[in-house]
């Protein structure tokens, strides 16, 4: 009998076990179920993105993601229950839920395993957050024992690999937070929480622990490669769109221009020195004393015709760049009216001493009332672009209770790290609904999954000038970028340069060493600007023509011009397939482990490899060469085989640069400023030794009408065993687009196409936008 009543209840727990393992539902997108007092959605956005959506039981949180902007896809998903575990699968990935933990994992459709949570890992911690219930949320991972993984924003720590770190990701001046990381693999992750984050890798888990969260919310995604995650991260947060031609050009700045005759005066130096520029910036405090500060207005004393400084910048053919702080202080009209209608956040920002505070970014009515002051006061006197700083935002004498400040989203706490793209976001909405004729361009200090469709360029923050942290500047950039946003710049010559100015500021041979060292890396970064604090950073300041520290500048910055045609092809890869500039060597060469963790060279584009001289005094160093391609020393036009290091003699004048064989290089005029000359005479540089292709993109240069089908793409191709360059039916057109134009081939060589001008034309053609086919 004993017996039989175990049997029996075996039975029922069996039964009952199996109806609870059982217990999900489909879904449009997948599956939801409930899973140890945890709701679970399980949600397909396409065949390469899933959405994993746990909250505690019963909750009713609903959550609109401010990253995400992707819907998801009608798609035809195959559901297959086994009893302890419900598998979704598209036809790129299979997303596994096991139905007793909780737990979800990925692999491929040919069982390929690709990432797993850590069973039982999900943790929802009660927690008051400004006297509201809510949680500390965790979900912990298992990686593979020598999985590589990149990403997290811009963290200055060095690593390329962030496997090993305990991160605390929380948006501060030269750290950008973005809790995103790509692996190896070729799968990505974004944990869409915007309250501080702690990140950890060990060897027992890699976890993702935030703050403040009411549900744990991540979306993994499958690209198969570096590329492809970051294209897959666009889909979901937005596509970036273009910068003018201009910005890829070069941009002058100081810390700071203490007149507007001063400011234009740098303008008409630049010209009168026949050395190329196309942006100015004008830095704080143009709206007088702090008392004022950003009052978004100019100070009548220094700056009493400002609609005459920008006509006059843009007289010299230049660009103009105004700050903009999210702070205001109290005499200003915005923080009047801000606090009238209860739209500033109560804690102290920029500049010590001057009550500043700063507006309530996530209200959409006071992003209006920014716009609305920024464009009657600046806007309309026809600037170009906006410096906007301080957009983590600056938060000086700290307190606890600074972080339960209500704004229009919850607690500051709860949306803290998502704080420059609502920012860069109201400004670059509002800018696009009222011109259409001069594209968005916004330099801003923070970043933000999906801050990419704003049109920001990120700067790495107030730097040291020293050489650790130029070293650090590339692993930073690039893991930056590898979270899917593409443009990146830094100072040149890092911001703090105090320690030079005993020895000379600008005349003084170290900062002089180090100034030019990190200009050629920035010659190489998506927007190459001067700037800094203590030392004046005007070439002039350096010396005089036929002086090394002003030869050196004024030959990388032409270089920078003539890649004018290769830059803004880059661009629209960016734009119109979720390219990058900036890339790790994994990205070009994933079957290359030999790269992986390469932290001090990256890919410029598709054709440069990039190895930056980062040490004092520095005179050869050692890169390494990727296996899969032959390389030219675009210096001397000496071919390497990959798969080695070769070691480079690194002169002041010498930044280690390399061109993969098979590239196209479209090589653009000697100019002044980016428009000065049409491509109607373009030489065409080819590195043989593979076959090679090139998209040369052309439109309006600053305007939005690309979006709109005005541009023109000329597809060259090359194969290499027949010697034949064909240049295909040009696609598409423009207002003002060329209709006939010569291209001039230049086979690069030892003897030719090396350097910036040492070129001789080995054919010349005519092209009127009919397919063509040379041989050379």
């Amino acid at each position: 009998m004993k017996r039989k009543f175990i049997a029996v209840i075996t039975l029922f727990l069996s039964y009952h076990i199996s109806a609870q393992a059982q217990s999900f539902q489909k879904t449009p997108q997948g599956i939801h179920a409930v899973i140890q007092s945890m709701d679970v959605e399980v949600s397909f956005y396409s065949p390469a993105i899933v959405r994993v959506f746990k909250k505690p039981e019963g909750s009713q949180q609903k959550k609109e993601s401010l990253s995400v902007i992707k819907r998801p896809e009608k798609l035809k998903l195959d559901v297959k229950n086994n009893g302890q575990s419900v598998t979704i699968s598209s036809k790129l990935i299979a997303a596994t839920v096991n139905l007793q933990t909780g737990k979800v994992s990925f692999e491929t459709p040919n069982g390929k395993k690709l990432f797993t949570e850590k069973d039982n890992s999900t943790r929802f911690t009660s927690i008051k957050d400004a006297g509201h219930p809510t949680y500390q949320v965790r979900q912990a991972y298992l990686l593979d024992k020598d999985e590589i993984i990149y990403g997290l924003g811009q963290q200055q720590n060095g690593k390329l690999n962030q496997r090993g770190q305990k991160l605390r990701l929380k948006q501060e001046n030269t750290k950008v937070a973005i809790p995103f990381f790509q692996s190896v693999k070729g799968y990505g992750i974004f944990w869409d929480n915007y309250s501080p984050t702690t990140f950890t890798d060990s060897d027992h888990e890699t976890s993702f622990d935030s703050e403040v969260g009411h549900c744990a919310d991540y979306y993994f995604m499958f690209g198969g490669g570096g590329d492809g995650v970051v294209a897959q991260m666009r889909a979901l947060t937005g596509q970036s769109p273009m910068m003018p031609l201009w910005s890829f050009g070069f941009s002058q700045s100081r810390e700071r221009y203490k007149t507007q005759f001063e400011l234009v005066d740098v303008v008409k130096k630049y010209r009168a020195l026949n050395i190329p520029l196309d942006g100015i910036v004008q830095d704080w405090q143009y709206w007088g004393k702090d008392d004022n500060w950003n009052a978004m207005s100019f100070d009548p004393t220094t700056f009493p015709k400002p609609q005459a400084m920008v006509d006059s910048v843009h007289q010299l053919n230049a660009h103009l760049f105004i700050v903009s702080w999210p702070g205001f202080a109290p005499k200003t009209p915005q923080y009047q009216e801000f606090k009238s209608k209860n739209m500033l956040l109560n804690f102290d920002t920029w500049p010590p001493g001057a009550n500043t505070k700063p507006y309530d970014v996530y209200n959409p009515a006071a992003r209006d009332i920014y716009w609305n002051y920024l464009s009657k006061g600046i806007f309309s006197l026809g600037i170009d672009a906006w410096w906007l700083d301080s957009t983590e935002p600056d938060h000086i004498n700290v307190k606890e209770q600074d972080f339960d400040q209500p704004t229009y989203l919850g607690s500051y706490r709860s949306v803290e790290n998502a704080f420059p793209l609502q920012h860069t976001g109201g400004v670059y909405d509002h800018q696009r609904a009222v011109s259409n004729k001069k594209r968005v361009l916004l330099l801003t200090r923070s970043a933000f999954a999906g801050q990419q469709r704003y049109a920001t360029n990120t700067w790495s923050g107030d730097v040291g000038s020293n050489w650790p942290t130029l070293k650090k500047q590339i692993p930073a950039a690039l893991n930056f970028s590898l979270t899917g946003l593409p443009y990146w710049n830094g100072d040149i010559g890092g911001f703090f340069a105090g320690d030079f100015v005993k020895g000379g500021g600008a005349k003084n041979p170290d900062f002089q060493e180090l100034y030019n060292r990190w200009m050629q890396f920035a010659t190489f970064t998506p927007m190459m600007r001067s700037h800094g604090t203590d030392i004046p950073r005007e070439i002039y300041q350096f010396g005089k023509k036929g002086e090394q520290a002003f030869d050196i500048q004024e030959k990388f910055i032409n270089l920078r011009y003539r890649l004018l045609p290769y830059n803004y092809a880059t661009a629209w890869s960016v734009t119109h397939h979720a390219g990058s500039f900036m890339r790790p060597l994994y990205s070009e060469f994933p079957n290359d482990p030999a790269g992986f963790e390469n932290n001090s060279e990256y890919m410029f584009g598709s054709a440069f490899l990039v190895a930056p001289v980062t040490d004092k005094g520095v005179t050869n160093q050692e890169i390494y060469l990727p296996a899969a391609s032959k390389w030219f020393d675009f210096w001397t036009g000496e071919v390497f085989k990959g798969g080695q290091t070769v070691k480079r003699e690194t002169p002041m004048e010498i930044i280690p640069l390399y061109v993969k064989a098979g590239s196209i290089v479209p090589w653009g005029p000697k100019v002044q400023y980016a428009t000065e000359k049409r491509w109607n005479d373009l030489d065409i540089r080819i590195y043989p030794g593979d076959n090679g292709d090139f998209v040369l993109y052309e439109d309006e240069n600053d305007s939005y009408n690309y979006e709109k089908g005005a541009y023109s793409e000329i597809h060259f191709k090359w194969n290499d065993a027949t010697k034949t360059l064909t240049v295909g039916d040009r696609k598409g057109q423009f207002k003002g687009m060329l209709g006939q134009r010569k291209f001039n081939i230049v086979m690069v060589s030892q003897q030719n196409g090396i350097n910036i001008d040492n070129q001789k034309i080995n054919k010349s053609f005519n092209y009127n936008g009919r397919k063509i086919s040379v041989k050379l």
